[in-house]
């Protein structure tokens, strides 16, 4: 079942004669799932018959393990504020869920904060 795109895709497909690329943003949809021998995506973006289209990835366990292993390994060189920042910006709903209820010092997060009582 396709849900709607939350953020944004950039897809470039370049020949040695041809270049071809294509946006999907919020008004296109995306399928994701994994079969028994790798990872399928479609991404899909409604419209006119000029405006219409869709890209079919199937990227395999071996190679999507690498990619993980490779984006694990440069994540690090990503400031942590910048990732929450990011995710709060782009889906309200995705930073709910990423932001965690108890820090790891042992206090409570914002968004849990309760009134001390004065003493």
């Amino acid at each position: 079942m396709s849900k709607p795109v939350p953020d944004k895709a950039e897809v470039a497909l370049e020949y040695p004669d041809k270049f071809y690329v294509g946006t999907f943003e919020h008004s296109s949809r995306f399928e994701a799932h994994l079969d028994g021998s790798g990872f399928a995506l479609v991404l899909t973006r409604p419209g006119a018959e000029d405006e219409r289209k869709s890209v079919h990835l199937h990227i395999s366990f071996g190679l999507l393990a690498g990619i993980l292993r490779e984006l694990a390994s440069s994540v690090a060189a990503i400031p942590k504020d910048d990732i929450a920042s990011s995710l709060r910006r782009r889906s309200p709903s995705c930073s709910r869920r990423s932001t965690p209820i108890r820090k790891r010092d042992g206090g409570v997060s914002p968004r849990r904060r309760r009134a001390r009582k004065p003493s």
